[in-house]
């Protein structure tokens, strides 16, 4: 069996990607159909969840056993969880998280099941926009932190330049109510 999966992203109009995929092919197998469909490197934690028809996340299926889940809970990860296993009929929607730190993703749709027929490598059947930027704009606070601070080792960041124009100033904290005291709090 084949499944036609359509995803786009609530960031950029216009992106659209469609792949078929084989039934028994596990959710790595999907990762990399995506990420290469997008031109995206292979070096996040990137998740599935499986959706309800309102989008709400139901079972995720990580990348790696994280072990930070109760031992009573089920862990799914990508290369030991088939397709099938929770993909049976169409219009199953499922969100593929490719930006971990910032939790944007895209919303893949099943739109056709191919019964009685097999593929042996996923593939790209529609490619239409661009993808959007698979990190978010982390890289560039980072990178103007780094200017800010950029010079000799041990060099002072000012409040200027992290955005707090004006500096702090000690007379404008009012402490009263911070006192600790011995009585009873209530």
């Amino acid at each position: 069996m084949i499944f036609r999966i359509k995803f786009i992203s609530d960031e950029v109009d216009g992106f659209v990607r469609e792949v078929k995929i084989d039934s028994d092919a596990t959710f790595l197998d999907l990762n990399a159909i995506i990420l290469a469909s997008c031109k995206f490197p292979d070096d996040q934690m990137t998740s599935f969840y499986v959706c309800n028809e309102e989008w709400e996340r139901g079972e995720q299926i990580t990348r790696e056993d994280m072990g930070t889940g109760d031992s009573d809970e089920d862990i799914f990860v990508m290369a030991q969880t088939k397709l099938s296993e929770f993909i049976e009929d169409e219009d199953q929607k499922l969100e593929f998280v490719f930006d971990p730190f910032s939790d944007r993703c895209f919303y893949l749709d099943v739109v056709e099941v191919i019964p009685g027929v097999s593929l042996t490598k996923p593939e790209v059947t529609r490619s239409k926009g661009e993808a959007p930027r698979q990190i978010n704009d982390l890289d560039m606070d980072l990178s103007a932190l780094n200017a800010a601070t950029k010079g000799a080792v041990g060099a002072s960041v000012d409040d200027d330049d992290l955005g707090f124009e004006g500096g702090f100033n000690d007379d404008e904290i009012d402490l009263e109510g911070f006192e600790i005291s011995d009585g009873e709090p209530y």
